[in-house]
Formats: structure tokens, sequence, C-alpha cells
């Protein structure tokens, strides 16, 4: 199962009024494993930066504006994320951006449903505690500690972690599975286990093996161990 951790960052809170993404970033995940596979592109949003939103990302307009625009980069995305769920935190909001952006591009949208919201299973699962991504990492001890502004790429990391912590595990199969080997449903390593080529040689030693046949012997005929 092939997953995409997603993160944007913008000017502002609503497309419709002309807010556009200056940046996204996204990391890959394989059947719950990170796979070192990770986007991330800063984009020239073609109008000013709302001073409210510098002080939450830092991205200025001088250091945009010579960077690709939407419509530059919007099929590699695309072309990055695939058929992969997302994996978004409040992902209504992200995704109402990243729609707009590829819908004013005429390029093809991406279906709500394929969206995984990590707010809403935050809520779910711990109601009436606090669900920011930095409440979170503090309930799950994740560093966050290079987190002093908003970044796509660095909140795709961070909440890749909060993510797997969410599930309930990290890694499903442990990365134990060989290269080659055989799939189940879904492309998942299919493990099964096999008998050892040579037996374990016995752990005990001769006295305990003594003390043992000393301790049946003392329980008479009728001893569990003397039945076949």
């Amino acid at each position: 199962m092939r997953e995409i951790v997603l993160d944007t960052e913008t000017t502002g809170l609503d497309p419709e009024t002309g807010d556009r993404i200056v940046e996204i970033g996204g990391v890959e995940l394989f059947n719950h494993v990170v796979t070192g596979r990770t986007y991330h592109q800063y984009i020239n949003p073609e109008r000013d930066m709302p001073q409210g939103a510098f002080e939450v990302h830092g991205l200025s307009e001088e250091f945009l504006r010579d960077k690709p625009k939407f419509a530059e980069i919007g099929q590699a995305f695309l072309d990055f994320v695939g058929d992969a769920r997302l994996v978004i935190h409040n992902a209504s909001f992200d995704m109402k951006f990243l729609n707009a952006e590829l819908r004013w591009m005429r390029l093809p949208v991406l279906p709500w449903e394929r969206a995984v919201d990590t707010l809403a299973i935050a809520r779910k699962k711990f109601p009436g505690s606090p669900a920011s991504l930095d409440a979170l990492c503090r309930r799950f001890g994740i560093d966050n500690s290079a987190r002093t502004l908003h970044g796509a790429l660095l909140d795709s990391e961070i909440l890749a972690e909060v993510y797997l912590e969410l599930i309930g595990g990290r890694q499903p199969d442990f990365a134990l599975a060989p290269a080659g080997a055989a799939r189940g449903p879904g492309g998942a390593p299919e493990w099964r286990p096999r008998p050892r080529p040579q037996p374990l040689p016995p752990r005990i030693t001769a006295e305990e093996r003594a003390a043992h046949d000393a301790f049946v012997e003392s329980l008479g005929e009728d001893a569990l161990w003397r039945r076949a």
C-alpha cells in the first residue's frame, strides 16, 4: 500500500479569494514504512505575501519570486503522487488548495476519498485533547525541535511519524522481508514460517536433566511425563 504524507504552505486561508500555494512537501510510505522518497517544491504564488502568512512559514515574496509557478510543476506533482492515498493533517484545507490549483491549470483533481485526515483520527482517538501537530508530537515523544516555523517538507516528515503512531505501529513487517519474496494481496510481502534446517542444540545442562529425572521419579508411576 503506497501512501504520501502531504503538507502545503499558502498565502492565506481560501483559494477562492485569491490565496495560493507557496510550498508543497511530501513523504512516501509503502506498507506504513518510510521509503526515503520525498517531494519538495517552493512555488511562486504570483501575488504578494500577507504579513500573517509570512509569520507562519517565513517565505517572503523576494524568496519566492524566482521559483516556478504552479503551472510549471503541477504535472510533476501529480506524477509523484500517482494513485497513492494522501495522509494530511486537516485534509480539507490542503485538498481545497491543491484541487483549486490543479483545476486552474486544467489538470486532474485529487479525489477527496483518497485523503486520510490525521486530525480527524487524533480527535477520534483522543477526544477532548489537543490535536495539533505539535500537541501530537508531545503526546508521542516525537522530536519537533527543528519546527520553529511551518515548513511543508519538515511538517510532512513529522506528520509521517505521528501518523504511524496514530495507527498503532511503525513497521508492520519490521522490514525483514527478503528481496524477491512472494507478495500477497496488495503487494505486501507474504511471509510464512519455515522449519529450521538444523534443530537448535539443547540448552539445559546435564545437572539440570538429572535433577528433572529425579523429580519425575519421585512422582511415581502416574507422573504425566511417563505417559506415552
